[in-house]
């Protein structure tokens, strides 16, 4: 079967999913976005300051960190946000393997190449398990200085 080029533009993609989302649709982007403003919230209201969101590094292969924070002593504090519905297979901590870890730390080195000095820095986890999809309160864990960069 043959499409018009206007036909092919309003087929949705098979490498984005999301794109064909419906408004209000719960899409796994949505649910990592809302886990991330739980995190953001509650490491606020612990009384770090929000220094930046989502920092990527340019190019393929590199890495994200969810959150950049500054504790009240001035540690640069790397954070990964992860969500999971359930505790099964581990829940939300168990995604956190050694190639996450690498690629965070990695994110967290060039993020520091803009300063002279770097600040002293710790990588934190902050682990959001259920209640994002309806009226159930979410359970947050914040792990401090959850792994070391090597």
């Amino acid at each position: 079967m043959c499409f018009s080029r206007k036909q092919v533009a309003n087929l949705p993609s098979a490498a984005t999913p999301s794109a064909a989302a419906q408004p209000g649709q719960i899409t796994t982007k949505r649910l990592g976005d809302a886990a991330e403003s739980l995190a953001l919230t509650h490491l606020v209201k612990a009384g770090l300051r929000r220094v930046e969101a989502n920092y990527r590094t340019p190019g393929r292969g590199g890495g994200e960190v969810d959150l950049i924070m500054c504790d009240k002593e001035g540690t640069l504090v790397f954070v990964e946000v992860r969500h999971r519905k359930s505790s099964q297979h581990g829940g939300a901590g168990a995604s956190i393997g050694t190639v996450k870890q690498r690629r965070l730390v990695f994110a967290a080195r060039h993020y520091l190449m803009r300063y002279a000095s770097p600040p002293p820095c710790r990588f934190d986890v902050v682990l959001v398990q259920g209640g994002l999809r309806s009226t159930d309160v979410p359970t947050i864990e914040w792990l401090r200085g959850a792994f070391e960069a090597d």
